[in-house]
């Protein structure tokens, strides 16, 4: 029998090591700081008929996110007041599509989320100085709500120049296709940058049996000069960072783009590559 002694163990064993740790807020701890969420306010689909607000997995696994982050989230949206999810999005809707989602529907049982949907902030209500970040949530609305709204872009815009992590998922990025910065230059321009894909359009097309947006993202974006529109695999998570600009992909992109903003808020930028 031969032994080895623990010295021994203990060195060769090191470069299998991997140790976690983890920030965990607790309840009663003070928040570190507040973050704003914006999503579309109610609206109709021009192309299908359907009544279309904000993705519910794009505002919910991103606030998880946040919360246990140990930062205070609060909402608005681009006309204030009550806002709601896309029918696809609910865990609880008959389709079954979004069925798997048990964070959203974990927190569509607790009253206090209930009471945030029915009473967001307008975008008149909120000022950058407020916030240490801004987050846009997706869905089907923003495709009309979001493109072409000043108010949002400049508030996009205050956010971005102040340095501050500025984020956009999904059809959120609708708003970059026209956003122009303080000097009148397309905010994305010499960017990289992701959103929504002709893939996944055409992938959810075909689903439903019909064309379902006014416009795809990806197309207008290649419209763009000097700027780097990018997408990865259909429906995976892909998050792109540049500089203090993080964009995600699709409603799977949700958590990791929140997790760029809590690693720039706390100083330690994780490259998604």
């Amino acid at each position: 029998m031969k032994f080895v002694s623990s010295r021994n163990i203990n060195s060769n064993m090191t470069d299998s090591i991997k140790e976690i740790q983890e920030y965990v807020h607790i309840y009663g701890v003070p928040y570190k700081a507040k973050i704003l969420m914006v999503v579309s306010s109610p609206t109709v689909s021009k192309q299908t008929g359907w009544p279309i607000g904000f993705w519910a997995a794009e505002l919910t696994h991103p606030l998880h996110v946040f919360q246990k982050a140990g930062y205070q989230v609060e909402l608005a949206s681009t006309k204030g007041g009550k806002v709601e999810m896309d029918g696809y999005s609910d865990p609880k809707d008959e389709s079954g599509y979004s069925a798997h989602d048990i964070i959203s529907l974990g927190y569509m049982q607790l009253d206090w989320f209930n009471k945030m949907l029915e009473n967001t902030k307008s975008l008149a209500e909120v000022s950058t100085n407020d916030y240490d970040a801004i987050f846009l949530v997706g869905g089907q609305g923003p495709m009309y709500t979001f493109r072409g709204n000043d108010e949002l872009g400049k508030l996009f815009v205050d956010f971005y120049e102040s340095g501050k992590p500025s984020a956009a998922v999904c059809h959120s990025t609708a708003l970059l296709l026209d956003t122009r910065d303080s000097n009148g230059e397309y905010l994305v321009k010499n960017k990289t940058w992701t959103g929504f894909s002709n893939a996944e359009e055409d992938y959810a097309d075909n689903a439903v049996g019909q064309k379902i947006q006014p416009y795809r993202i990806e197309d207008e974006a290649r419209k763009i000069d000097e700027t780097y529109f990018k997408v990865a695999a259909p429906l995976t998570s892909y998050v792109i960072e540049d500089g203090n600009l993080i964009t995600g992909q699709q409603q799977n992109s949700g958590e990791a783009a929140a997790r760029a903003v809590v690693n720039q808020l706390i100083g330690n930028t994780t490259l998604i590559k």
